[in-house]
């Protein structure tokens, strides 16, 4: 044993002999305990509890959870949690709850409400948040006034006249609405409510988690679909989406592009659809097929697969089943939108490529509701073949912000979900036509026209133009 080591084993000792008796007082407190806290210790609110005096109901309350705290950790199940695989803490914990670290100390605290945790660190992070919180809640109601003055102020005074006072009052509501992100972006029970799934999607705050969570990947893998399956340029010149699409096909979620079974998309599917900013809209709803063959003109046309339109629509809704709109209900048409054009199925015949299937979410502009007749009239029937996107929303003035697209082929269900519907053209079936050459033939020189007698046979599989054999 070194020399420092002899030193140090006495002071080490008294160090946990002083922590570990229970009659032991702050004065007592052992030197490795921090100085710079303004709260005491859950360790020191049960040494300095007084034995004779009668606790109150919060000590009481505290000294429960600590003591229920402390069976947890100790207990055999709890170091299982922490340190077994992935495959035995899913048995204790969901994991949709989030990762390992957060199920393992949910299942740790026990009942322990999650802003009351007793963890000094975090309480004393909690109530620097909350001042922050109120200094942002100040500017707030500092900001709003001045919006309320300016909005009784006459333009005239102004320079820039109307158009200042509009542009001034957009800029002074845009830094309320960041006001309001930034004095709970950093909240922990925000963040908490969000990952379950419980937030309130009329707060900006929810919203912009949703967006940014959405930017972070979601939108990148639809931009790439967008330009590796040439969306644009071949059905819109210019096209980013804005909002949140998702495609549920009888419960099944679909990632964009994917190739689905012709069984699979016989009924109409259901959209997940959320938008990221505040107030009611309407929308239209648009499914295409962009790659319809066109035997007589050798070339791809489109057609129209599904229409609705008057769709309303806010950041608290979700979904949106196609299938009630199919149906035709009338107790579900308003609430969910007009129907214009049915569903019809994907299909694509056989020895073709595969067809991309594109939903478009178009906005109307100043939420202007559309003639559902004259759609039927124009789109309906005949009116599926040959339709254009572009056209649509220039003549109706729409504003493409969602997109999701999937993929179909001829399979071994086509056939029979072509004759339920009384689709024409199942038996039909593509093949590539041969090419001729227009040069004249060539006759035979060199190294061919050498070896033409059958005294080369052995020679005459590496050419095709001896004479006297066809190939």
């Amino acid at each position: 044993m070194s020399r420092p080591q002899q030193v140090a084993r006495p002071i080490v000792r008294s160090l946990r002999q002083v922590t570990g008796s229970t009659t032991a007082t702050c004065s007592a407190r052992p030197i490795g305990s921090r100085q710079f806290s303004s709260t005491p210790s859950q360790k020191d609110e049960t040494l300095t509890t007084s034995t004779t005096a009668e606790p109150s109901a919060e000590a009481q309350k505290l000294a429960a959870d600590a003591a229920l705290l402390g069976q947890k950790k100790a207990s055999h199940l709890a170091s299982m949690i922490k340190q077994g695989p992935e495959e035995q803490l899913s048995q204790f914990l969901s994991p949709q709850l989030g990762s390992r670290r957060r199920r393992a100390a949910l299942a740790t605290t026990g009942n322990v409400p999650f802003e009351q945790l007793p963890y000094q660190c975090f309480q004393e992070a909690r109530k620097i948040l909350a001042q922050d919180r109120e200094d942002k809640v100040a500017k707030i109601l500092a900001e709003n006034e001045k919006i309320k003055r300016l909005e009784e102020t006459d333009a005239s005074t102004f320079r820039g006249g109307e158009e200042y006072k509009r542009k001034r009052l957009e800029s002074m509501r845009a830094y309320v609405e960041r006001l309001k992100i930034l004095a709970d972006i950093n909240d922990p029970m925000v963040k908490r409510r969000f990952e379950d799934g419980q937030g309130d999607m009329n707060k900006p705050i929810y919203r912009y988690l949703a967006h940014r969570k959405w930017s972070s990947m979601e939108r990148e893998i639809i931009l790439q679909r967008i330009k590796q399956f040439h969306i644009v340029p071949d059905l819109l010149p210019k096209f980013e989406p804005t909002m949140d699409v998702k495609l549920t096909f009888r419960g099944y979620k679909v990632s964009p592009g994917a190739i689905l079974n012709s069984r699979m998309t016989e009924t109409a599917p259901t959209l997940r659809m959320q938008v990221f900013d505040k107030g009611e809209r309407l929308f239209s709803i648009v499914v295409m097929d962009s790659d319809v063959p066109d035997p007589e003109s050798d070339s791809f046309g489109k057609r129209l697969h599904f229409l609705a339109t008057n769709v309303p629509w806010s950041p608290t809704k979700t979904s949106l089943p196609l299938t009630r709109l199919s149906s035709g209900s009338a107790e579900d048409g308003p609430e969910l939108g007009a129907l214009a054009v049915p569903w019809l199925p994907a299909f694509a015949q056989k020895g073709a490529p595969y067809h991309r299937l594109s939903v478009f979410v178009l906005q109307h502009n100043n939420n202007e509701p559309l003639d559902t007749a004259k759609l039927k009239e124009l789109y309906d029937g005949a009116g599926r073949d040959g339709f254009s996107l572009k056209s649509f929303r220039d003549k109706f003035g729409l504003t493409p912000v969602g997109f999701n697209m999937f993929r179909t082929v001829w399979d071994e269900n086509t056939a029979d979900v072509m004759a339920r519907h009384g689709i024409p053209g199942a038996d039909t079936e593509f093949k590539r036509q041969r090419v001729v050459s227009l040069k004249p033939p060539r006759k035979a020189r060199g190294w061919e026209a050498k070896r033409q007698k059958p005294k080369y046979r052995s020679l005459w599989k590496y050419t095709k133009r001896i004479k006297g054999l066809k190939y």
